[in-house]
């Protein structure tokens, strides 16, 4: 027998996982989309190794060949997923899987090579990814262990339904649409799954036309999702569908419980249309079947002018909750509240009734740091988030018209909350959003065992 040798960042379990070294590089994906700079977006890589001289510095990065992509979400060829009984162990964490939010257009870059100058080794065009999948605006992607999943939010004219393509782990082309039966699941956003017990769960923003040019108030009823989707994964059709609220819209992230023996995880509410307020819920399996809670709530606060347009006739600021991250021992849960400018740490190991137990205040709208808080992501270990501050280029222009400057700045939370105050990046005119880790992260990688 000829010995495989593992991708040492891959995990069989969250609890080893925690255990893996710390992480030197962050890539970050940079985007001048509504900044009326005529740039092409770009990668960056930061070093986030305290004992180097360049911490905290932007140390290398990689442009994108076109103007407009709109970098957004991206993800791993390969992580943890392939240690699961179906998985293939022969991969390894090399390319980093980089769509184009408004291109449609999906980069593989290489960063095994030169951690440091990372390198674009191929480029799918959005003509393959409509005519093989359907769909258009990609969005979140996963390694799965048979293949590498991406999100849409519709189709080529802008429209739904919005769905998961797949690409093939060694050739990155597109296979083609996921879902085999779909019933009436129509918005699409985040995706993730519990890979023993054969569930993907599917959550919904909006269709590209009602989110590319901004938000819309008079859309706000009907023009955005509230409902969750389970499904089976291996059959590949929709088995049930979860109202969170007839008032909420905007139910974004799905954050599952790393340990794969809990069936259950958290997903965040943006705005209630009753009062502006945020919310995250808990989904969970129970008597055979699934179910949903809200378990945390967010209230708008009281306005003291400066507002933007869309805001002034509720003299109110909303939280704006758009991101949550979960931590990999399933015990603290991180929210950001882009619009008011906090990122709150929840105890949740009683899932049910979350505990606040740390919070720390960055920007806000009408605060004089430009933007708030947006995207989170969690070291492996636990004890550092990093944080970003773009949401989508329109929606950004929108709620803070003064401009963003892009930063990245890191929270250290090993007790309690606290900003890291030796670290800060300065993007200038460029916008930043998410964050990957070397070697992986609380939000890139499922796991089989527990």
């Amino acid at each position: 027998m000829i010995p495989i040798k593992l991708d040492p960042t891959f995990y069989p379990s969250p609890k080893l996982a925690m255990k893996a070294p710390r992480e030197k590089l962050a890539y970050v994906a940079c985007l001048y989309e509504g900044t009326g700079v005529d740039k092409n977006d770009f990668i960056a890589v930061i070093d986030v190794d305290e004992k180097s001289p360049t911490y905290s510095k932007i140390i290398g990065k990689v442009e994108m060949p076109y103007k407009g992509d709109e970098l957004h979400h991206f993800g791993w060829n390969a992580c943890s997923s392939s240690l699961c009984p179906n998985g293939n162990p022969a991969l390894e964490r090399r390319y980093l899987v980089v769509p184009g939010l408004r291109s449609s257009r999906i980069y593989i870059i290489d960063v095994k090579t030169n951690p440091i100058k990372p390198k674009i080794v191929k480029i799918v065009e959005p003509k393959e990814v409509i005519e093989r999948s359907g769909y258009s605006r990609l969005h979140t992607v996963h390694c799965g262990p048979n293949g590498i999943y991406i999100s849409a939010l519709g189709n080529s004219e802008g429209e739904g339904p919005g769905g998961i393509l797949v690409l093939d782990h060694f050739t990155f082309d597109v296979l083609g649409k996921w879902e085999m039966d779909r019933g009436d699941q129509y918005f699409a956003y985040d995706f993730w799954w519990n890979l023993p017990n054969e569930v993907m769960v599917t959550s919904e923003w909006g269709v590209p036309n009602t989110i590319e040019n901004g938000l819309k108030l008079e859309d706000l009823k009907e023009g955005y999702g509230n409902r969750i989707h389970f499904w089976d994964l291996q059959r590949r059709r929709k088995i049930q569908s979860l109202t969170l609220g007839e008032e909420n819209r905007m139910a974004l992230e799905l954050r599952p419980f790393h340990d794969p023996t809990k069936l259950m995880g958290f997903v965040n509410i943006v705005v209630s249309t009753k009062d502006l307020s945020s919310s995250v819920w808990l989904w969970y399996y129970e008597d055979k079947k699934w179910n949903a809670e809200k378990v945390i709530e967010i209230p708008a606060e009281k306005s003291e002018g400066n507002l933007p347009e869309i805001l002034r006739p509720f003299n109110l600021i909303p939280p704006l909750v758009t991101d949550i991250d979960l931590s990999l021992d399933d015990r603290y849960l991180y929210v950001s509240c882009w619009g008011t400018g906090e990122v709150r740490k929840y105890d949740v190991s009683n899932p049910f009734k979350p505990v606040l137990v740390g919070k720390v205040k960055i920007g806000g709208i009408g605060n004089s740091k430009t933007g708030g808080p947006q995207m989170l992501e969690i070291s492996r270990d636990g004890k550092r988030v990093y944080v970003t501050n773009s949401l989508y280029s329109t929606w950004d222009n929108q709620f803070y018209p003064e401009g963003i400057r892009g930063w990245m700045i890191k929270l250290n939370s090993e007790e309690g909350l606290s900003q890291d105050k030796d670290f800060f990046v300065d993007f200038g005119e460029a916008r930043a959003h998410q964050v990957r880790l070397s070697g992986g992260d609380a939000s890139s990688d499922s796991y089989c065992y527990p």
